[in-house]
């Protein structure tokens, strides 16, 4: 239980600001539809993460544990530095085209979710936690909790994404305290 909690919650709080959930955000204005774009995050999510998971549980084998755990430690370290540069999107990456709100949505969020925090934090969780189906299903549980309120409010946090600022500094936070704890080799 503890993989699917902590997948979900580091994965809920590394999206918060991210251009993934801006991607949700235009979306939702765009094509005013919230059930098949949050359907749509839920496939791009569950594809993209499982490749992630089964990528970081492969990786483990190769790594003595001591040694993991400094992989996994610096990693959530590195997270956290990323945390605090905000994402931006250009209106160039915002055009749709309008095949259609849950297809536009599965194909965008996959691509965009390639190489993204939460795809790399999918890696090192897979790492540190088993088995690889909870991390993935807590994974996209947080991947849903941070992008289906951005879906049916888009328009009202489009409004004051200036406020995420702040926020993600404290998934900053977070990551910085997953990294110490691992390097201090305390359970989390």
């Amino acid at each position: 239980m503890d993989a699917f909690l902590v997948s979900a919650a580091v994965v809920a709080v590394a999206e918060i600001g991210d251009k993934t959930q801006l991607l949700s955000l235009i979306l939702a204005a765009r094509f005013r539809r919230p059930w098949p774009i949050l359907i749509g995050v839920f496939v791009a999510t569950l594809l993209n993460h499982f490749a992630a998971g089964w990528l970081g549980q492969w990786l483990a084998g190769f790594f003595s544990p001591d040694l993991l755990r400094w992989v996994v430690g610096l990693g959530f370290l590195a997270i956290a530095a990323w945390a605090c540069i905000p994402d931006e999107m250009g209106e160039e990456e915002a055009q749709v085209k309008p095949y259609g709100a849950f297809i536009a949505t599965t194909i965008a969020f996959f691509l965009a979710e390639i190489g993204d925090k939460t795809q790399v934090a999918t890696v090192a969780l897979a790492v540190k936690y088993s088995p690889l189906w909870m991390v993935v299903v807590g994974t996209t549980v947080g991947m849903l909790i941070a992008n289906a309120p951005a879906i049916w409010l888009g328009k009202w946090m489009s409004d004051r994404l200036h406020l995420l600022r702040y926020v993600r500094f404290g998934a900053a936070a977070v990551f910085a305290l997953l990294g110490v704890l691992a390097l201090l080799k305390v359970g989390v």
